[in-house]
């Protein structure tokens, strides 16, 4: 039986990048695994302080913090778009001042849309004065999909969401370069039932699933079209 190079050639760069594929998709889920053993480790490590000294997101994200100063109402960004149990609100996005210096951004929890007017912020408490806070260190205060520039014209302190970085430059404050999702209850009266991270790892697995039945697929397929040829070439040839 003749082997035709060009269709033995492209099937088997179809196995090895499919084969690849799967393999990469193997690895990123046991990274996401890894992932989330550190986190259910830091859920019950005591909490960092979090001081003047800036602290790299890689070293910090999904630890216990703690952090002592005083809120900054005046610069203070709600995050549109992010339902509770079905109802439509914000995440409120506050500035905290270090007692020991520097400023570090707090997602201090969930905030009811007014039904009636879109952009009218429900009433809400700020502590006045130092106070101790506790949460979660995360890259950002989640993001929510967003078409253009996001905001309202309305209300320009409505976002849809907050990129740490371009917020320090916006308005000059040294920020750390992450977001303290609050915990700990001040009296505000904001909700703080957060989701669990999810790093989906059933997805990755799908994935790698999908890619190895390409490659089995692809060598079944070469091996029924070798067969028809064969088959071909021996009708011919009686």
């Amino acid at each position: 039986m003749k082997v035709r190079l060009w269709p033995a050639l492209l099937i088997l760069i179809v196995v090895v990048v499919t084969v690849r594929l799967g393999f990469w998709q193997r690895d990123r889920a046991h990274q996401k695994e890894a992932l989330e053993a550190h986190i259910t480790q830091f859920e019950s490590a005591p909490a960092q302080s979090i001081g003047s000294a800036p602290i790299a997101l890689n070293d910090i994200e999904f630890h216990r913090v703690r952090a002592v100063g005083e809120f900054v109402p005046d610069k203070v960004v709600y995050l549109d778009n992010r339902p509770y149990n079905d109802q439509a609100g914000f995440y409120v996005v506050m500035p905290f001042k270090l007692a020991s210096g520097g400023y570090v951004l707090v997602n201090r929890g969930w905030l009811p849309r007014n039904v009636n007017e879109r952009t009218l912020i429900e009433p809400y408490a700020t502590p006045s004065g130092q106070i101790e806070i506790e949460g979660i260190a995360r890259a950002d205060a989640t993001r929510a999909f967003e078409l253009g520039e996001g905001g309202s014209a309305a209300h320009q302190s409505i976002r849809q969401n907050l990129d740490v970085a371009a917020y320090a430059t916006e308005t000059g404050l040294p920020l750390q370069p992450f977001v303290i999702q609050q915990t700990s209850d001040d009296g505000d009266k904001l909700v703080r039932d957060w989701p669990a991270p999810n790093t989906d790892v059933d997805r990755n697995y799908g994935y790698m699933f999908q890619w190895w039945g390409m490659a089995v697929a692809a060598v079944g397929f070469g091996l029924y079209a070798a067969r028809r040829a064969a088959k071909k070439e021996h009708a011919q040839g009686a």
